[in-house]
């Protein structure tokens, strides 16, 4: 993040504004919005500008810039047609401790000014941190399509309830989510519509219906959701799973589980690490499970976050019978499998009429590796995708050619993938594995075997770096 959102409270105080034309004229109408001080310095005023001066709204100083022109200020904003004015204004400001804007000129100044959607009280900020002013204002007018009109009257209708909700539900997990009951509700749509009066009434009966609904449930156990985090990239999550890790008061969640998907959960949620590494156990099956059931014994809804999909070698049925088990609620929520992403990511089909009929997705990992049907899966005509695979690669390559794959049969190697870090390495059987030994290939990795997976590359064998 390359800028830290803020908003600023400069109701009352000086704004120094350099410049008189029309971007100057943008610049004050904002700021008279914010209910600043407003000062112009420039030589002449763009005729509304002069409006607002003759009417009072705004001072002037009828001169160019001087950096004794900043004392008493809060904010300042560099308009005019001059670069090396303005930059002049932001290098004295920076002397001072001020922030600064500089219009049409990011790097110049400290400070952006977004692209505002105004629902006051409710505002939001849109900044592409100064490459594209364009994509924030077109981003602005799709926000403000999507907002209702009377947010604003929503915000201050919860503000008003809110110290006697606090009052009545003083657990916070509880309170929160009453309010989004509230907010998914009749009481928000009444608002939103303009009978405010109709909500009013009906609100204490609300709160007083949850706090009962409290007080039952407090010897009560909790829920868990078993959710899929996909292959890595987190715009692949699921539109349920991103409401149900905004509801989570806890989230547990393995190694594959990068911090841009955790950052799709309430900001509120206690998180906790229980990844595993191959060969390497940091925490057991069976401590996750207590863990789940001491969260939700405690009446707090869980998160159990997993690369992929859950049931795919994912864990996910034992933790669902243990849950189960215990009489705990569970919803399950699939995840994009790493087959799946891996797959589009490197632009293949994993089946294809007359290339491959069927897809078998296995792991390579553990004591059942060796019992697993080698014979059925170096048949043709069918895509097998190992999970897993890459520490055993080796081994994979000879149990299959043995039992009568061709050295010739194509293979491929998506590391990372779907993550801007994906590489893809292309080979056969036969060269495979020294391959990703000379790059270096590591887990997260997947390994695709079957005619299709030439598709990724009509070249040679190669180590390539795809795009996010």
């Amino acid at each position: 993040m390359d800028y830290l959102p803020v908003f600023l409270d400069l109701a009352g105080r000086r704004v120094l504004l350099v410049g008189g034309g029309e971007v100057a004229l943008r610049k004050a109408a904002l700021l008279l919005e914010a209910h600043a001080v407003v000062r112009i310095v420039a030589p002449a005023l763009h005729p509304e500008l002069a409006r607002l001066r003759d009417e009072g709204q705004l001072e002037h100083l009828e001169r160019g810039f001087a950096p004794e022109q900043l004392e008493d200020t809060a904010f300042v904003i560099a308009a005019t047609d001059h670069p090396e004015v303005n930059r002049a204004v932001a290098a004295a400001a920076h002397a001072r401790g001020l922030f600064a804007n500089v219009v049409d000129d990011a790097q110049a100044g400290s400070a952006i000014l977004p692209a505002i959607v105004d629902r006051s009280p409710v505002i939001l900020a849109i900044s592409t941190g100064g490459h594209s002013p364009t994509l924030a204002r077109r981003l602005r007018g799709q926000l403000e399509a999507l907002l209702p009109e009377r947010l604003g009257a929503l915000a201050q209708f919860l503000g008003r309830w809110r110290e006697r909700v606090r009052v009545a539900l003083p657990d916070a997990g509880r309170r929160m989510r009453f309010w989004e009951s509230v907010l998914e509700g009749k009481l928000a749509s009444q608002v939103l519509a303009g009978e405010e009066g109709a909500a009013e009434a009906q609100m204490p009966a609300e709160f007083a219906s949850e706090a009962q609904a409290a007080r039952e449930a407090a010897a009560t156990r909790g829920e868990v959701y078993l959710i899929g985090a996909g292959p890595g990239d987190p715009d692949l999550l699921t539109l349920r799973a991103q409401q149900l890790l905004q509801q989570a008061d806890v989230v547990l969640y393995d190694r594959l589980v990068s911090e841009r998907i955790l950052s799709r959960a309430r900001r509120e949620a206690l998180r906790v690490f229980v990844g595993k590494q191959s060969g390497r156990h940091r925490v057991t099956q069976e401590r996750i499970h207590a863990l789940m059931l001491e969260y939700a014994q405690r009446g707090l809804r869980v998160a159990r976050l997993k690369g992929g999909d859950p049931f795919v070698f994912g864990r996910g049925g034992e933790e669902m019978q243990v849950l189960r088990a215990a009489g705990v609620p569970v919803t399950v929520v699939p995840g994009i499998t790493a087959a799946l992403g891996a797959a589009a990511a490197a632009g293949l089909s994993l089946t294809q009429r007359g290339l491959s009929q069927a897809i078998t997705l296995v792991t390579a990992m553990g004591e059942g590796a060796e019992a697993l049907d080698w014979r059925a899966l170096a048949a043709p005509l069918q895509t097998v995708v190992f999970y897993m695979g890459v520490a055993q690669l080796g081994r994979i390559v000879e149990h299959l050619i043995a039992h009568g794959a061709p050295e010739s049969r194509p293979v491929a190697i998506v590391e990372q993938a779907t993550l801007p870090s994906q590489r893809l390495l292309v080979g056969t059987l036969a060269t495979i594995a020294g391959e990703a030994s000379a790059a270096g290939i590591g887990a997260p990795a997947l390994l695709i075997v079957g005619e299709v997976a030439a598709q990724a590359c009509q070249r040679r064998a190669s180590v390539e770096s795809l795009p996010p």
